[in-house]
């Protein structure tokens, strides 16, 4: 039986013409499915579905979502992601897993974890993401203890904060995806002027807040904030989390800017 598949043109190009027909005609794909956005069951034969190409370096993995989570596509991400999210399926899919709301950090076995919450910055309440590492994260073949955290998403133009009164300057190239209502990743620049990559991207979409999701719509960017391990912690009020930043910035360990948001 022909499957309710949805093959976007970017995904046919990277698959080719007799893939994308076999997969059409219900020949290579399969019947039910854990859509890769929102982790629950779906099944081909009788709900609409995106077929999803998530792309390395070196290597693809085809997965499955809702078409009511996400459109066909073709996503870049690093080789790493993609063999972590290959090891992580154990082969019982084509399916593309990353690690809960946290994201590998190579080469340190440390993972992002990622907050959202409203921030009152010249008097207007904007959108915000505290990233914050659960290790030190040091240069890729550096041997070093040291934290390189910042100095690394300095180089990526973001800049250091000493205080929370002004909104930071726009980093063009990363942006925030947001797709029905729940955040799916930070993307960076592709190398090369190429596609953008996921910087840190959720196993399970992550539910923002409606107020969250209004002041994202109002400013089209989301603030992100980034701290080195044991800075901020997991606050569990807005209030509570803002004295972090505050801190955080006072103490020379804060870095921010101001990213577009893609969707909705």
């Amino acid at each position: 039986m022909p499957r309710m598949l949805d093959v976007s043109d970017a995904v046919r190009a990277e698959i080719g013409d007799e893939e994308a027909d076999r997969l059409l005609a219900g020949e290579n794909a399969p019947g039910s499915y854990d859509c890769t956005s929102c982790r629950t069951p779906g099944d081909s034969e009788q709900e609409r579905t995106s077929t999803v190409l998530f792309v390395g370096d070196e290597t693809a993995v085809l997965a499955f979502a809702h078409a009511s989570c996400l459109p066909s596509q073709v996503v870049q991400v690093t080789e790493e992601q993609l063999r972590g999210a290959v090891r992580s399926i154990g082969g019982a899919g084509r399916d593309m897993a990353a690690g809960g709301e946290q994201h590998s950090v190579v080469p340190e076995q440390a993972v992002l974890g990622v907050t959202s919450g409203l921030v009152l910055v010249e008097g207007e309440l904007h959108p915000a993401l505290v990233v914050e590492p659960t290790a030190p994260v040091v240069r890729p073949g550096s041997t070093s203890a040291g934290d390189d955290f910042l100095p690394l998403l300095i180089e990526q133009g973001f800049m250091p904060v000493t205080e929370l009164v002004t909104v930071p300057p726009v980093l063009h190239g990363w942006s925030v995806l947001l797709a029905v209502g729940r955040l799916h990743a930070v993307l960076q620049p592709g190398t090369d002027g190429g596609q953008p990559v996921a910087w840190w991207q959720a196993h399970q979409p992550l539910q923002v807040t409606d107020s969250w999701r209004a002041a994202a719509n109002k400013h089209q960017q989301v603030l992100m904030f980034a701290a080195p391990v044991g800075s901020i912690g997991r606050q569990p009020r807005e209030d509570l989390l803002r004295e972090a930043l505050d801190k955080a910035a006072a103490s020379g360990k804060l870095v921010s800017a101001a990213l577009p948001l893609a969707g909705t």
